[in-house]
């Protein structure tokens, strides 16, 4: 066994372990007296195991409102995670991330084109805004970009741009249809926040997520080669023009599923790939599972510190990942420079 397949059969399980025990955590340590038994309780009773069954309250506390905001903030985690590891590859940029890189600020302006202006209705439709304003917002960055996509500083510098076009958007169609409950119902779900989760959001969360990561991890050799330039993977046969459009699709469609059930949740893929990498390496194939795998970890332990740390208020969960994201986003930058 290879020194990388050998990390990756500990951390694997190990990130698998942790992720089980932060979303019991984060339904248990919420407040309230519900319990640790009560958790597994619960969800044991839904599950159809023999476990004596809970109150109704207490059970619909757990069942309706807790375990799908810890379930959805897993599958956010995991899906901002893999879309920067995706991005940092195709780009060769190590700063490279759906918030910093614009994508997030689009798909938020799609999502609330659909809220305030009406534009259809139900889940499939604000994830459908989502996904126009993503793409429309990736491919203004690289459109601007041209052909220079090597330097860190100018891809980045773009990215922010072209996110405070898409955040004036957002700000002017929030002021200017939006009446006053909207609009502070619209600027706290920007912020980042899963206290409006549900199941079904879970459900097209988690697919989405699901099948980019599947489509990504096919494609891992490519990135791998990626990694070494344009011309390289051209000479070694890769269809470098697919693959851009495999990753900028893949990444727009899982950054809007995201947006759409959690609003615009920024560094969790700038932060959770390069703990990654130091875990197991470069190679995508490894990098990407336990990047989902850390991401979910990452944001489910976020949003609990968002609920404790000024109880009884709540601190949007977007808020929490920028404060950790920022010093991370300097120290990366920094040792970008110096290399």
């Amino acid at each position: 066994m290879t020194p990388t397949a050998l990390r990756g059969a500990i951390v694997v399980p190990v990130l698998s372990a942790a992720l089980v025990v932060v979303v019991l955590a984060g339904v248990a340590l919420a407040g309230g007296t519900i319990t640790w038994t009560d958790t597994v309780r619960s969800i044991g009773t839904h599950l159809g195991l023999p476990v004596t069954p809970l109150a109704p309250l207490a059970d619909s506390v757990v069942w309706q409102l807790r375990l799908p905001r810890v379930l959805l903030a897993a599958a956010a985690g995991a899906g901002l995670a893999v879309c920067g590891c995706v991005l940092q590859a195709v780009t060769r940029n190590v700063l490279a991330e759906p918030y910093l890189l614009g994508i997030s600020s689009g798909a938020s302006t799609g999502a609330v084109l659909v809220l305030v202006l009406g534009i259809g209705a139900g889940s499939v439709t604000l994830a459908g805004g989502a996904l126009a304003g993503g793409l429309l917002s990736f491919a203004l960055v690289f459109a601007l970009m041209g052909r220079d996509t090597a330097s860190t500083s100018r891809v980045v510098l773009t990215g922010v741009v072209v996110g405070q076009l898409f955040s004036a958007v957002t700000s002017l169609v929030v002021t200017a249809w939006g009446d006053a409950d909207a609009t502070r119902g619209i600027t706290y779900w920007l912020l980042g926040s899963l206290a409006a989760a549900r199941w079904s959001s879970v459900a097209v969360c988690a697919v989405v997520v699901v099948v980019a990561t599947v489509v990504f991890v096919a494609v891992a050799p490519a990135l791998d080669a990626f990694v070494f330039g344009h011309d390289a993977a051209v000479a070694l046969g890769i269809d470098v023009r697919l693959l851009r459009i495999i990753v900028l699709v893949g990444a727009a469609a899982t950054t809007a599923a995201v947006v759409a059930a959690v609003g615009a949740i920024g560094f969790v893929g700038l932060v959770v790939p390069h703990a990654a990498r130091m875990l197991v390496g470069p190679g995508h194939r490894l990098l990407l599972p336990v990047s989902a795998l850390a991401g979910g970890v990452f944001l489910v332990v976020a949003d609990l510190v968002g609920r404790l740390a000024f109880a009884p208020h709540q601190i949007p969960v977007g808020v929490v990942t920028a404060l950790i994201g920022v010093p991370t986003f300097l120290v990366v930058l920094r040792r970008g420079q110096r290399a």
